[in-house]
């Protein structure tokens, strides 16, 4: 069982969604399943087909804002065939929209026909570590 954990942070210098990403991968890696950890920025013309559940991890821009970074609609959309496959969401929580922005990102994945199993606002590393140990992944 592979599981593809890709994060969208809102720029650069952000270290929370990587922080919250790595935690959450630690979390699944105890349940004894291989994680890849990406940054979604860097997986243009990408393919992640070949994982058996897919991640998907995003940060809005700003506080106020639930708008997701640039390119991630068109990033999510070269990833390859992924129709079907077992998903999760996940966002932090960082702001006063970070519902909408969880929806917003959930709807994407659904949009390309990821299938998905749980979502969540995560608010701390502890939190995503946690969440991973009991996500329900295998088949």
């Amino acid at each position: 069982m592979r599981v593809g954990l890709i994060y969208f942070p809102k720029d650069n210098s952000s270290k929370t969604l990587k922080d919250i990403a790595v935690s959450l991968g630690s979390g699944i890696e105890k349940q004894g399943i291989q994680v890849d950890i990406m940054n979604g920025f860097s997986l243009a013309n990408k393919k992640v087909s070949f994982y058996d559940y897919i991640c998907l991890g995003v940060e809005s821009r700003d506080f106020f804002s639930s708008k997701l970074p640039e390119r991630v609609d068109v990033i999510i959309k070269s990833l390859g065939f992924v129709s079907g496959k077992r998903a999760y969401a996940f966002t932090v929580k960082n702001g006063i929209r970070s519902q909408k922005t969880l929806s917003l990102i959930m709807k994407l994945m659904e949009k390309e026909g990821l299938y998905l199993k749980k979502s969540d606002i995560i608010s701390s590393s502890a939190d995503a570590e946690y969440i991973g140990k009991k996500l329900h992944i295998h088949k």
